[in-house]
């Protein structure tokens, strides 16, 4: 590596994590935001002649990172929505300073993603680059080639559509966050997973609220069910077997949220492995939001693969 080189990679490698933590909200898809971190590296080398010094180094990479999202969503047609190859986020990858790099608890959770992603990419772009970055409407205007009108004209609309699409008791996506758990959350956690070990329905029924709101991934959609229908939905489709089932859980989380990890033991085998991960939303000591996961070959969640 030559020495500008070198010293190139060390002035951006520090904003790797919030670049792709940004990546992240404009694709919802873990993976894909790794991939678009190094392509926008890899494109701010062959521009580093273009770096004037007239903005930040931070904001040019953003304006990078940006407009690589936006060209790899242009290449697919139709663009995923909603849940469609929507992935967690290992809290291991985010950044160390989530001061500096914006990282707020309400903007990467798992509701919030999904609302975001219902909106079309520039109109996405906008929204982040606005309310999340905090952006100026001058400089997210000249980073996605808008006018600063069109980018407020795309605001309003964006704002509206995650308005109705964030479960209605959040109505406010920019509120300060809490980047640890409170006892609440971690109590919740310890009982869901004591009961999925002792194959305790009634105990995981009543840790969910009435109008919980449910999704399995990859299956699609998202549906608002009772606790007991969502536990007898388990049940039948051998989600849950009481009885036969042999599980061990570890806490952990991801999204910034509160998430246990499910090890089943199948029959013959001496250690669990990894099957799934649940990602909760705690409301007033209930399960409000339950996204699970397969977490079958997925290293980069940062989670050991058998107990």
């Amino acid at each position: 590596m030559t020495d500008d080189a070198a010293r190139f990679a060390l002035l951006t490698e520090r904003h790797r994590r919030e670049l792709q933590v940004h990546c992240y909200r404009m694709l919802a898809n873990y993976q894909d935001a790794q991939d678009l971190t190094q392509e926008t590296l890899l494109r701010a080398w062959r521009r580093r002649e273009t770096f004037q010094g007239q903005a930040s180094l931070r904001t040019w990479l953003y304006r990078i990172a940006t407009n690589a999202c936006l060209d790899h969503l242009e290449k697919r047609t139709p663009v995923p929505a909603g849940l469609a190859d929507l992935q967690p986020y290992p809290d291991v990858m985010l950044p160390e300073d989530p001061q500096e790099s914006v990282v707020a608890r309400e903007t990467i959770e798992l509701a919030f993603v999904v609302a975001v992603r219902h909106l079309p990419p520039r109109q996405r772009a906008v929204f982040i680059l606005r309310d999340v970055q905090g952006w100026p409407a001058a400089k997210a205007a000249e980073t996605l080639g808008l006018t600063v009108a069109s980018v407020t004209s795309a605001l309003q609309r964006a704002r509206v559509t995650v308005r109705e699409r964030l479960p209605g008791r959040r109505l406010d996506w920019r509120s300060p966050a809490t980047h640890e758990l409170s006892e609440e959350e971690r109590g919740v956690v310890r009982a869901y997973m004591d009961a999925h070990e002792r194959n305790d329905l009634d105990g995981l029924s009543a840790l969910l609220r009435d109008d919980l709101r449910f999704a399995m991934l990859p299956v699609p959609g998202t549906v608002t069910t009772t606790a007991r229908e969502a536990v007898d939905g388990w049940v039948s489709g051998g989600l849950f077997r009481p009885g036969h089932d042999d599980w061990r859980c570890a806490a952990t989380t991801l999204n910034r949220m509160p998430a246990a990890a499910l090890y089943l033991r199948a029959p013959g085998d001496t250690r669990h492995r990894l099957y799934t991960i649940a990602v909760l939303h705690v409301v007033d000591g209930r399960i409000a939001e339950l996204t699970g996961f397969d977490a079958r070959d997925r290293p980069w969640l940062g989670l050991s693969p058998a107990l």
